[in-house]
């Protein structure tokens, strides 16, 4: 079994520096200054309306581009600085979905995350095949593990995306929006998830429109709207009526539900039309 982070506040600690991002051909910039740091052991969500720039940042979290301005460092190494190979063993990105189907089984789909650490003849080890195992056995596709992906569900082809992510073993998890088109059940057990590698001592960061599954289960949330974060807290301190109708507009309804959690209560936001 792969084992988890030793030191999950070492070796974990992500910061984003006064980051600023301009699309190529574009005349303004569309992520400003932005300041967002995260320990091992944290599930932060990133919400906020369309076009605010959330998936945007993930990306220059994950090194896939480069920022107009600012920085992006990873236990100390900027990110962009780092190698392909080592940037895939220090940070793991689910996508929203995939743009084609695979053809190839699930097993064999998820053993793809263990790429960055084979060795220079390609070829897995005890320990990749260990990490594949568990990362199967954690999405809860052991049983589906020889079917192709294109039988899967909606529900189990985001589970095998997260899965990919996890054999990766990586100290930072980068999610985004991964309950779309999902029901309810499914929904609350891929954030169970991905709360649980939180748990383990990654650091996560998860965009999401989801304001209350958003509050069930961050740590900290982090208000995004045309480029610069508004408000960064705990979901009672962002979830709030003059937060969030600024950005969202008035028809909303506010509540509390008891959790598990600190502080025993989380709050929810429900669109409504009065």
């Amino acid at each position: 079994m792969s084992a988890a982070p030793e030191s999950p506040s070492e070796q974990s600690q992500v910061v984003a520096r006064a980051v600023t991002y301009r699309h190529p051909q574009a005349e303004k910039d569309c992520l400003h200054g932005i300041d967002l740091a995260l320990a091992g052991g944290e599930l932060v969500c990133v919400i906020g309306p369309n076009g605010g720039g959330k998936s945007t940042l993930l990306r220059l979290m994950a090194g896939l581009i480069e920022p107009s301005g600012g920085g992006i460092e990873l236990n100390g190494s900027s990110v962009r600085r780092l190698a392909p190979r080592a940037r895939a063993r220090a940070i793991a990105l689910v996508p929203q979905g995939l743009a084609r189907l695979p053809r190839s089984l699930v097993r064999d789909f998820v053993a793809g995350g263990r790429y960055s650490h084979l060795g220079r003849f390609g070829t897995p080890g005890p320990e990749d095949r260990a990490a594949v195992d568990t990362a199967l056995e954690s999405a809860e596709l052991t049983s589906e593990a020889r079917r192709p992906m294109a039988e899967l569900s909606g529900g189990q082809r985001q589970r095998a995306l997260i899965a990919r992510a996890l054999a990766q073993d990586s100290p930072l998890l980068l999610v985004d929006e991964p309950t779309n088109s999902l029901d309810p059940a499914h929904q609350l057990s891929i954030f169970e998830l991905i709360a649980g590698q939180a748990c383990l001592g990654r650091a996560v960061v998860v965009v999401t429109h989801d304001l209350n599954l958003a509050s069930q289960f961050a740590t900290r949330l982090c208000l995004l709207d045309a480029g610069r974060i508004l408000c960064s807290g705990r979901p009672d301190e962002v979830l709030r009526p003059e937060v969030l109708e600024p950005v969202y507009g008035s028809r909303m309804h506010f509540g509390e539900l008891p959790s598990s959690l600190p502080p025993g209560v989380r709050p929810f936001v429900l669109p409504w039309s009065s």
